[in-house]
This record gives structure tokens, C-alpha cells and sequence, in this order.
């Protein structure tokens, strides 16, 4: 059978060859070369061999023709729905692969891919041709046992397989156990891939299983090794004489705190006073560095995990609680090191001169975000009686954050502010309440002195031009920009776009002309994912989204590697030992840290994203034939999407609207009713039962209530739905 097939591949290889072949389609090449209708998927495995084997390429039109196509190599990311994609480094866009052109890829799958479509201005498409090397090795999933053998549904939707398991490798697991399996066979030609459970993280209704299980999933490093926390204990020393020496002593200044209540990895402090008319803005940042030394073990841990993750129930920190919450810690009372970013700051919102210093500080008060709100926005008598002599300090943090952010407004900076989550668990990490986060007065004080801070010592690092870290993010994709705007012109919107390009003061104008719209959000929403990621790169070309020359991460040394790098590079510079030498060390290392530290980013929000999720839907669980007033925030070919006021979204399927029979309209983004012409649009306010959740899939299922229909017995109002 294979000689045959070979045989038939050299037959037709050698007529692509003659000279007097025309480029034609599979059905031209069929009908020359008289092959039958029923056998034609003979001749389609034959030609997509030959372009396997980079034989014969296919052009844009879809003619097969002689020589290797360009083979490119990237990242294959796969979706839930079958189709993926491939990232190839150094490339902007990446090129879309359908199902039946991924050729037995795995998610993350190292792939050779040729172009197979690549029209103007619209997103290429390929075939994956080889896999180089499986980028997934170990998976985690629900175990089912069946009489003689078992299998592991994978709880990340991006692998559509099920993972068959032999019983003697099931290491006893039974129908019901989340567990960890490793990949033995990937599985090709209609197998089911195979493996061998190599862990049990416990049962699926055992408490802490399922937040787990998206830890092991996502292969987040929970224990610290022997060795690091050793040397963790042995530096957290406290502060001396000799580690103060030939630092600023800046202890005797007013200093301050703001975190949320919960927070022990206190790494930033401010102090601000006014001389004459402008500012004096201390952004002071503890000093990490030096309890990490480049190449220690307790570096090496930090550089691997790259940021701490903050899951539902639970922190996974970049650094031993013993520095973390302790020595790094910018605790009250108590001397501290700290790398400090002390600014002049105009009452245009500028920043006229700036020192950034190794110092000592000593923090006078740990204020909370509720405590600042309440003496700024409440003015709550008792909390001002309390921190009386902080008061006039904080009404100064506000007169010039306010100052801050006009300026910033000014030259376009995009403040998406959607409510995010804040999930409240009980003490069996079973969620009681959902409500959105509050970002306050007191939040958006430290957001604005950070950003400055960050700004600041960017364009210094930048003209002095020192190898450094920077935060970029890109201008928007064209083809995304378009699609926006041809959304919006269905709500009477437009956006200005010179030349193929977007500037961020447009996107700025729109999110102002849609704010307390109904569409608004949504609208919000689809300009963000029209965005690109920001990430951490050694060039620095611009932040698009705060219309920013110059940005960089300073603040956050506890908690992102790129911060504590950068730290690295200022003390060195500071104390003249950035030689040629080290010039070329930090060249050398950081593309590969950035790349690096950007890949641990997107890894955590992934898994902070995947427990809001389940928390989510384990939520909803308890509330199941509940009515909740919502409104549609997506709508899809298979279903709206809902969103509630709590923040929780869920699906109902069009296989849940029983009144009528619904038709997609995509330009408009509509359902439409066939007979009775009801329509659902996006932004509209609507009444939802919850019909279903499934924990495992993390998801929530409601049906559409129509107010004033009584069910039941209940009479749907919104006094009655859940808000």
C-alpha cells in the first residue's frame, strides 16, 4: 500500500516537473489526470504529502506548483474550537492555521509552517508541515475509569483530545481524581494520544483540588527550593550601620504606605511636600537588590518564575516570604533600604528635575486604600481624627495626582476602567460573594505616582543610553482598527484614522463619546482586544496605551523580575561600575530575560484568569434557578453572552432561546427572531435565569426571563432578580 502511495506521488511529482505543466487546482488536475469522483481524497492526501515534503507549493489562488515553499518556524497556539495559530519571533502577525491544517499539532507545539493564503491586508494563513518538538509534555485533566483501561478529559480546552491511559499506568486512579498525566504518544492517524498518570492532586469535590489543579496546569512553581530559602533566611538580616553607609538617609522624612488591607509585600512608599509652587513627589522603592545578587540561587528562582501569581485563594510569590514580607518589605517603623525616585514636579504636571538615589527610609504609617478613600472621598470624621497629622499630606497626594492625570489625559493616555473581580471565599475556599473591584480615589493616587516614577527613570535610563528594560506596547494591528471601526459606525460612532494608524487620543475620544452608553462597555471592551499585549522588551519603542515615549517597571521589585533587573542596572550605573564590561554583560542577557519575564507574565494572568472562572462558576453553582438583571456583552453564531452586575458572565445558547428560531446577523452584530422578529443587540439590558454550571469547564449557562412573565409562581421584576 505505501510503495503504491510513493509510487503515485513520484508520478504526479514528475508531471508538476514537465515543462509544459500549467499551475492548476486539485479538480484540474483530477480531470487531466482522470481520476474518478470517488477517488479524488486519494488524490488530496497524494498532493498534501508533496507539500509536506516541500515538493510542490500551494499559491494564493489555491494551483499546486513545483518548488519548496517558504517554511517558517514558530509557536503553534492552538483554540478550543480546533483551529490555532503560529507566532514566528520577530514577526507581528501571526498566521492562522484551520483544523484540518494543523496536522496533529499539540498547544505550544514547536512547528515548521508554510504560507498557504496571504491576502492583503488580512491575516495569512498556513498549514503546519512538521512538528520540531512538543511544547507539552505534562497535562492536567479529570480522570475516567472504564473497565480495562482509563482516560484524562484536559481541563485546558486548548487540548480537544482526550489522553487514553493503560490501567497498570493509571497509578490507581479513579473516575473522579484530577490528576497530573504525562504524555507518552501524541497520538496521529486517528489514535487517541496516550499516557501515564504521574500524579493525583486529589478528588474533584475534595476542597483545594480545583485551584490546584490549574496551578499544576499552568506548571506554576509552588515550594521553594532548600537552597533558596537558606539563603533567604541568611540574608533577611536587619538593617545595619554598614548597610546604611554611603547611602541618602532620608529616615527623618514624612513617609508613608497605601496598599490594600490584606497586602505584606509592602515595595513602595511616598512622601510629598510643596515648596513655593511645585512639588516634591518621593517615589521610594524597596531595595531588593541587595538581598538578590545576580546569579545567587534566590536570583535564579526569581529570574525562572519571573512575577509572584495572585490567584483567588492564594499568592504564589517570586521570593521567599522571609524577604517578601519581611526585610524587603517596606514595614512602618522600621529602617529600611530603598532605591528612591525624588522628583520636582511643576503645577503643569512636569517633572523639572529628578535624583534617583540608593536610601535609607523609614516608613511612618501603613495606610490602607479603604482608610485613604475614607478621609479624601467620605471625609469621614473619625478616620480624619485618627490620622490627623497624615491629613493635609494626603489632600497634597490628591491636588497633584489630579494634576497628573489631566496632564496625561491631555496627550491621549487610554484609561480602560472596567470593574474588575474581587471574589470573597469562605474558609473551605467556597466563593460567598462576588463584587466588582473598587478602584477609588486612593488606588488611582499610587497608580498615577507610580506611572510618574516609571516614566521618570526611563527617559533618564534611555539618554543616557545604558543597556536597560523597558515596557512597550505596539501600535494596534490595522486590520483589528478596521474591524472596530466598521463596529462602532452600527452605533453611530467613528474614529479618525490617518494613514492605516490609530493614535491612542482617538481611541481616548471614543471611550469618552461611549462612557454611560449601553453600548459603552462593550464597545470598551472590543478597543482593548484590538490592542496589542504591552510587554517587556530591551528597545524602547513607546507605550501606545498611556501615549508614553518613555516606559519602564521600577516599582515592583518584590514581584516582577523586569523591576528587579532594572534595579540591577541603576545601582551599578550609580555607583560608576557601568564599565564597558558590564555595558556588554547586560546586552548580552537581557533580549532573553525580557522575552523570558514577558512568556511568565502571560502564564500568570492566564491562570489568575482561569480561577476567577471556576470561582465564578462554582458561585453561580448555588444559584441555580435564580433570575439575575444582566446585559448582553457578546453575541456569537451559538449564543449571547451575558454579563451581570456582579461581574460574572454566562452563555445562553441559541439552543436555550425556545420562543423562536434566532439568525446571527455578524455586520450588526444582532439576534433576530425568524418569525416573531424579536431582536437582541449588544449593550441591551436583559433577565437571565441561571439553567447550568460546570466547574470543570468553567462555565454558566442561563436562559433569557422576560420581565413580567410569572413562573413558578414568582413574579420576574427587578426588586426580584439578584443584583
Amino acid at each position: 500500500m505505501e510503495q503504491t502511495f510513493e509510487k503515485r506521488k513520484k508520478i504526479i511529482y514528475d508531471f508538476i516537473c514537465d515543462d509544459f505543466y500549467v499551475p492548476m487546482k486539485l479538480k484540474e488536475l483530477a480531470i487531466l489526470l482522470q481520476v474518478p469522483k470517488d477517488q479524488r481524497n486519494e488524490l488530496k492526501k497524494v498532493m498534501d504529502a508533496l507539500v509536506a515534503d516541500g515538493k510542490v507549493s500551494v499559491t494564493q489562488k489555491g494551483k499546486y506548483v513545483k518548488g519548496t515553499a517558504k517554511q517558517l518556524v514558530g509557536t503553534y497556539q492552538a483554540h478550543a474550537r480546533g483551529f490555532g495559530f503560529v507566532t514566528v519571533e520577530g514577526q507581528a502577525d501571526d498566521i492562522f492555521i484551520s483544523e484540518d491544517d494543523a496536522n496533529g499539532a499539540f498547544h505550544m507545539d514547536q512547528v515548521e509552517v508554510v504560507i498557504t493564503k496571504a491576502p492583503e491586508g488580512k491575516r495569512r494563513e498556513g498549514k503546519i508541515v512538521r512538528i520540531l518538538s512538543h511544547g507539552t509534555v505534562k497535562l492536567v485533566g479529570y480522570f475516567q475509569k472504564n473497565k480495562n483501561f482509563g482516560f484524562v478529559i484536559p481541563d485546558n480546552d486548548r487540548f480537544v483530545k482526550d489522553i487514553f491511559v493503560p490501567l497498570e499506568r493509571s497509578k490507581g486512579a479513579v473516575t473522579g481524581h484530577k490528576v497530573v498525566v504525562e504524555l507518552t504518544s501524541y497520538g496521529k492517524d486517528g489514535k487517541k494520544p496516550e499516557g501515564k498518570v504521574v500524579e493525583i492532586i486529589g478528588h474533584v469535590n475534595d476542597p483545594g483540588t480545583d485551584i490546584m489543579s490549574i496551578v499544576k496546569g499552568y506548571d506554576l512553581p509552588v515550594e521553594f527550593p532548600e537552597k533558596v530559602l537558606n539563603q533567604a533566611e541568611r540574608v533577611a538580616k536587619d538593617v545595619t550601620s554598614a548597610d546604611m553607609a554611603g547611602r541618602m538617609d532620608i529616615r527623618s522624612w514624612r513617609m508613608v504606605t497605601i496598599d490594600g488591607e490584606d497586602a505584606k509585600d509592602l515595595d513602595d512608599a511616598i512622601s510629598i511636600t510643596k515648596e513655593g509652587e511645585n512639588y516634591q513627589l518621593g517615589v521610594h522603592i524597596a531595595d531588593v537588590t541587595n538581598y538578590v545578587q545576580e546569579r545567587s540561587a534566590l536570583d535564579r528562582e526569581a529570574y525562572e518564575r519571573g512575577t509572584s501569581v495572585y490567584l483567588v485563594d492564594r499568592v504564589i510569590p517570586m521570593l521567599p516570604h522571609a524577604l517578601s514580607n519581611g526585610i524587603c518589605s517596606l514595614n512602618a517603623g522600621e529602617d529600611r533600604l530603598a532605591l528612591s525616585c525624588i522628583m520636582t514636579v511643576n503645577p503643569k504636571g512636569e517633572v523639572i528635575d529628578h535624583k534617583i538615589a540608593e536610601t535609607v527610609v523609614h516608613i511612618d504609617q501603613r495606610m490602607s486604600y479603604t482608610s485613604v478613600k475614607k478621609i479624601l472621598e467620605d471625609r469621614d470624621p473619625e478616620e480624619i481624627e485618627v490620622y490627623k497629622e497624615f491629613v493635609p499630606m494626603f489632600e497634597l497626594m490628591a491636588e497633584l495626582a489630579k494634576i497628573l492625570r489631566e496632564k496625561r489625559h491631555r496627550r491621549g493616555s487610554i484609561d480602560f476602567d472596567f470593574p474588575e473581580s474581587k471574589i470573597m471565599l469562605n474558609e473551605d475556599g467556597i466563593p460567598t460573594e462576588i463584587k466588582p473591584y473598587d478602584r477609588n480615589t486612593a488606588t488611582k493616587i499610587i497608580e498615577d505616582f507610580m506611572l510618574l516614577a516609571n516614566e521618570t527613570v526611563a527617559e533618564d535610563y534611555f539618554w543616557q543610553e545604558i543597556p536597560f528594560v523597558y515596557r512597550t506596547h505596539d501600535v494596534p494591528d490595522e486590520e483589528k482598527i478596521q474591524k472596530l471601526c466598521t463596529f462602532i459606525n452600527n452605533f453611530g460612532h467613528s474614529m479618525h484614522v490617518a494613514n492605516k494608524e490609530v493614535r491612542p487620543k482617538e481611541i481616548q475620544k471614543l471611550l469618552a463619546k461611549v462612557d454611560g452608553t449601553p453600548e459603552g462597555d462593550f464597545i470598551s471592551r472590543l478597543a482593548l482586544r484590538s490592542m496589542k499585549q504591552a510587554k517587556y522588551t530591551p528597545e524602547n519603542t513607546g507605550h501606545f496605551g498611556l501615549a508614553a515615549q518613555y516606559y519602564c517597571h521600577f516599582t515592583s521589585p518584590i514581584r516582577r523580575y523586569p523591576d528587579l533587573q532594572i534595579h540591577r542596572i541603576i545601582k551599578e550605573t550609580l555607583r560608576g561600575r557601568m564599565n564597558e564590561n558590564r555595558m556588554e554583560h547586560y546586552e548580552s542577557i537581557l533580549p532573553e530575560v525580557t522575552k523570558h519575564a514577558s512568556q511568565m507574565e502571560r502564564r500568570a494572568e492566564e491562570a489568575e484568569r482561569e480561577t476567577i472562572r471556576l470561582k465564578k462558576a462554582e458561585y453561580m453553582e448555588q444559584h441555580i434557578g435564580e433570575v439575575f438583571a444582566g446585559v448582553i456583552s457578546s453575541i456569537t453564531k451559538w449564543g449571547m453572552y451575558v454579563e451581570l452586575e456582579n461581574t460574572v458572565e454566562g452563555l445562553i445558547h441559541v439552543t436555550n432561546m425556545h420562543d423562536d428560531h434566532y439568525d446571527y446577523y455578524e455586520d450588526r452584530f444582532e439576534m433576530i427572531g425568524e418569525h416573531t422578529r424579536r431582536s437582541y443587540k449588544l449593550g441591551q439590558k436583559v433577565y437571565v435565569r441561571v439553567l447550568d454550571t460546570d466547574r470543570l469547564q468553567r462555565t454558566i449557562d442561563f436562559e433569557l426571563v422576560n420581565k413580567g412573565d410569572e413562573e413558578d409562581g414568582e413574579n420576574i421584576d427587578e426588586t426580584d432578580c439578584q443584583q
